[in-house]
């Protein structure tokens, strides 16, 4: 058993975290994690505001304990942290922008945690109100930046004050020791959960996973317009190649909307809204490619499509080996990292 800040500001019984992955993490996961002692973390790309609401209300249902909801903060997400604030939600952990709304979440009870990936934006972070701060490592799915996790965790935690939250190359409890001695006060996990029993992800996928070396991923532009890690596979090789031609991003973006269930003038005003916030990367022609992304990533996610699908994952995928029930990897982990620690101790000299 671990008692961190981590585990004390949000109320759960173990120092780990269900990272927040677009189309991935549902409600049967983040419940999953959340009843094993973890904090699950529910990602709200795939929704509706009212969807979202939704959701929000059936975790409630099946777990007593602490969970959170993810934001992507470029895209229009007002109406979403609207919805957050009016449920009440335990933990708001937002992404890729300034979290204005710090003190309304304080003001229910709430906690604010920021995502990622230098640790000049999590100083940032913390500076602006944050609870507590997740930072990402190269080795991550997705999203890290160019630091791994050695470097970032411990330059990160020297220079915020409230608990860093460690992502990136994690998979067992080795992991959770090194990451507690950086300077971590517990780790957030997307590929080691995402290869559990209780995950959407395709079997196939799955099963690609498991026959993957730490050298089989691709860390590129191409998967939705950032630099993301993605597994090596015929449709994540194609989409380092080809250029998608208007006809893919139109018919991308259409299914995003339909998937959002947005009118074809809510949809336009988004997209319209977003290229007008100046940030880089973010014209209407950018946002076309990234709906391609979108539709590629929920091809290989729900249908097993090995020739256009793609997942994100991380170089943690050469040690992971098999496909448990969350609460077998949760207790699994914190038994390793209790004998990994009791290892090093048993190393130190009297």
């Amino acid at each position: 058993m671990f008692k961190t800040r981590m585990t004390e500001l949000f109320g759960i019984k173990h120092p780990l975290m269900l990272a927040g992955m677009n189309w991935i993490t549902d409600i049967n996961l983040v419940t999953a994690v959340s009843n094993a002692g973890g904090l699950g973390i529910f990602a709200t790309a795939r929704c509706t505001p009212e969807e979202m609401r939704e959701s929000i209300r059936e975790i409630r249902k099946r777990t007593n304990n602490p969970f959170g909801v993810n934001v992507v903060l470029r895209y229009d997400s007002a109406d979403k942290i609207k919805v957050a604030i009016e449920e009440k939600v335990p933990v708001l952990n937002y992404t890729l922008g300034k979290p204005w709304f710090v003190e309304q979440v304080h003001a229910y009870g709430g906690k604010v945690l920021g995502t990622t990936a230098v640790a000049k934006h999590a100083a940032k972070a913390a500076q602006l109100g944050c609870d507590a701060v997740v930072v990402t490592g190269h080795e991550a799915a997705a999203h890290g930046d160019k630091a791994t996790s050695m470097v970032l965790i411990p330059v990160a935690a020297s220079r915020v004050k409230v608990p860093v939250i460690a992502a990136g190359g994690i998979y067992d409890g080795r992991g959770l020791a090194a990451a507690l001695a950086l300077g971590a006060e517990g780790v957030s996990m997307g590929t080691r959960f995402m290869l559990t029993k209780e995950c959407v992800l395709h079997d196939n996928f799955k099963n690609l996973c498991l026959a993957a070396s730490e050298q089989d991923t691709i860390y590129d532009t191409k998967f939705d317009g950032m630099w993301g890690r993605a597994l090596k596979s015929k449709g994540a090789l194609e989409m380092q190649k080809i250029r998608f031609g208007f006809l893919e991003r139109f018919q991308a973006g259409l299914k995003i909307r339909k998937v959002l269930n947005l009118s074809y003038g809510d949809f336009l005003a988004m997209g319209l809204k977003t290229a007008m916030a100046g940030d880089d990367g973010l014209s209407l022609w950018s946002q076309a490619s990234q709906a391609v992304g979108a539709v590629r990533h929920m091809k290989a996610i729900y249908e097993g499509d090995m020739e256009k699908g793609f997942v994100f994952a991380g170089q943690n995928i050469g040690g992971i080996q098999d496909i448990p029930a969350v609460g077998e990897v949760v207790e699994r982990i914190i038994n390793e990292a209790d004998r990994a620690i009791e290892s090093l101790n048993k190393k130190r000299l009297s």
